[in-house]
């Protein structure tokens, strides 16, 4: 298959080329300037600003498969995602190609569960949750009245491989050679994290198979779900020393926001760090059987690894400190 993967050089979408090239397929490269570094295979370059219509559909020209990785700056989202999202459709509609979609937990607002599925309402309660709803609408109006297929895979927060973006690299761990874990919120709560190389692992897999899916079709990616003390405790374990454990300080971001517009943005999405949740994904493995799952100890070990910290040679045997009970009950 030939899939464009849009927005190459994004996080989501780079991992999720480089899985569709370890397993054989043609990928196009889309970016606006036309280069992105790191695919090994057999990849095309092609250049095109996403909110030209006329200029995707030229640089898809040609795909089975178009992976949306499009991700504007955070507080640019009412400007540029639902023009994005509708030019994405021209293009799939042009060429008869396929779409796949990263989701969001945000769809579910502020009393987003434990276990939400495929059937927990959404709601929208922050900007960006009402952006991405009307965008998983546009998607399904499209399937039906032009049949352009969408397959959305929803998950939680990343984490894994060199980019960096994510609460992970540009909060948890800026201190962690300091020998400090920070985590943004409350640390009993269950959280939703999503290992990148598994999520577009998981990616490639659907879209081998997207020929036995509907015109319309979500699913959920688990991922690991982990509170802070459980991921203290594993960082400690892959990292094969002890870590202080702190609460991160918002007081910074607070007093930026009004003169930095993303991070005023970012701010609204507070409450996943005091809200507890999870993403049932037992749709998913109906569907494709085994998952990829890496164990969070080892999925952890190497985002760490990745992001250049240095882990202990026998971090894999280390026994720094004895799981918490909320990690205990996760298991």
């Amino acid at each position: 298959m030939r899939i464009a993967v849009l927005g190459a050089n994004g996080r989501v979408a780079h991992a999720v080329a480089r899985a569709f090239l370890a397993h054989g397929h043609q990928v196009i490269a889309i970016t606006r300037s036309g280069r992105c570094k790191g695919l090994v295979g057999k990849v095309d370059y092609r250049c095109a600003d996403a909110m030209v219509e006329g200029e995707l559909i030229a640089a898809t020209r040609g795909a089975d498969i178009i992976f949306n990785g499009l991700n504007p700056l955070y507080h640019q989202w009412p400007i540029y995602a639902l023009p994005m999202a509708r030019n994405v459709m021209a293009a799939a509609r042009a060429h008869g190609a396929r779409h796949l979609f990263i989701g969001t937990v945000y769809n579910y607002g502020y009393r987003i569960p434990v276990g939400a599925d495929e059937k927990t309402p959404f709601a929208p309660d922050t900007e960006h949750a009402r952006i991405r709803i009307a965008m998983e609408t546009l998607f399904a109006e499209q399937a039906e009245r032009s049949g352009v297929q969408t397959v959305i895979l929803r998950a939680g927060d990343f984490y894994g491989t060199v980019a960096k973006g994510a609460w992970f690299d540009q909060a948890m761990i800026t201190r962690i050679r300091k020998g400090v874990l920070l985590w943004p919120g409350e640390m009993d709560i269950a959280h939703a994290f999503a290992y990148l190389p598994d999520l577009a692992e998981t990616f490639a897999r659907l879209g081998e198979r997207m020929a036995e899916l509907p015109a319309f079709e979500t699913f959920n990616f688990e991922g690991n779900t982990l509170s802070g003390h459980a991921f203290h405790a594993l960082t400690q374990q892959a990292l094969g020393r002890p870590l202080t454990f702190k609460r991160m300080s918002w007081l910074p971001m607070r007093l930026a926001a009004p003169f930095m517009p993303v991070v005023k943005a970012l701010l609204t999405m507070t409450y996943l760090w005091r809200q507890p949740h999870s993403l049932d994904d037992a749709k998913l493995r109906r569907f494709l059987g085994a998952i990829p799952r890496t164990e969070p100890v080892d999925a952890i070990r190497q985002a760490l690894v990745d992001q250049g910290v240095t882990v202990a040679v026998d971090a894999k045997t280390a026994r720094v400190s004895e799981p918490s009970p909320v990690l205990q009950a996760m298991r």
